[in-house]
């Protein structure tokens, strides 16, 4: 128990001074702490709500978000709240973002297939949305030793992951893809794709299709994951916030319907710093540009 709340509950039957002399605390402390009680649990009070709004906003995130993107998503909601006092918050009621494990790479370079210059330079930004993308393809551990397959695009300007005819959860890219322009003949011309040396990237079929497209291939250097690191870091975050601590889904099903609820919640609600916390919908609304991303043209 509290050292001044025991005083302040035995103080009549034996006198503040005796109290304080065998507890060890000094009675202008008890009195300090008696006259702001108030003050204090009107405190307490305060931090109970704002605990029942972190958790409401926990929540929606799946239980992914931590201290930065909770700040910034209460602050929107009117909150004058800053990220210390969230953070003691969410230490009190034991909640806590999803945390970085360990990556898994499974790009697999084929020595003899055709190359690509590297076009970006490490340079993950882009002034304007679909001018520059970055892909990867990363697994989708089943149990019983399956898997399925997530093929990414990311807009480097909006951070926006496409939307629409998508590939989620499917097989790689092959030679039955269709990659009809969104807007017709030419409406991505000049757009470049940045990926790694996936056999998937590298085919003739991948390479035709960014030619009919006018899209510009460009490639990272081979062992390099430094040249993709936007990309890996994207599908790295999507299986940690997915699986959260799982190895596998239970099925196909399953998986489908977590990478189809965290892809829909990453382009309508989750904060990117990057985009001054606020999310890759809200960045493109903000330019006031109609979105023309890859996954139409895929």
């Amino acid at each position: 128990m509290n050292r001044f709340q025991f005083v302040a509950d035995h103080h009549r039957r034996y006198g503040v001074k005796r109290l304080c002399t065998i507890l060890g605390i000094a009675r202008s402390s008890f009195y300090y702490w008696r006259r702001t009680a108030a003050d204090r649990a009107a405190r307490q009070a305060a931090d109970a709500r704002l605990a029942n709004r972190i958790r409401a906003c926990h929540h929606e995130s799946g239980g992914t978000y931590g201290v930065p993107r909770i700040t910034a998503e209460l602050r929107y909601e009117g909150e004058r709240v800053n990220h210390k006092r969230i953070a003691r918050v969410m230490r009190s009621i034991g909640l806590a973002g999803v945390r970085l494990r360990r990556r898994h790479h499974t790009t697999v370079a084929d020595p003899a297939s055709a190359k690509a210059p590297e076009l970006i330079g490490r340079g993950f930004t882009a002034r304007e949305p679909n001018t520059k993308y970055v892909g990867d393809i990363t697994y989708l551990p089943l149990d019983g030793g399956k898997f399925l397959y997530l093929a990414t695009v990311i807009d480097l300007a909006s951070r926006r992951w496409p939307a629409g005819r998508s590939r989620t959860t499917c097989a790689p890219i092959s030679s039955s893809t269709p990659w009809p322009p969104p807007n017709g003949p030419g409406s991505l011309t000049g757009a470049i794709m940045h990926t790694d040396h996936g056999a998937q990237y590298t085919s003739r079929a991948f390479a035709g299709a960014c030619r009919k497209a006018g899209i510009r291939q460009s490639m990272s250097a081979i062992g390099s994951s430094a040249d993709n690191a936007l990309a890996e870091s994207f599908n790295a975050t999507f299986k940690r916030e997915t699986l959260q601590g799982r190895k596998t889904w239970p099925g196909e099903r399953e998986a489908r319907l977590d990478a189809f609820g965290w892809l829909n919640r990453y382009n309508t609600r989750r904060r990117h710093s990057y985009l001054g916390q606020r999310s890759p919908i809200a960045y493109e609304t903000a330019l006031d540009t109609t979105p023309t991303t890859l996954a139409q043209a895929a």
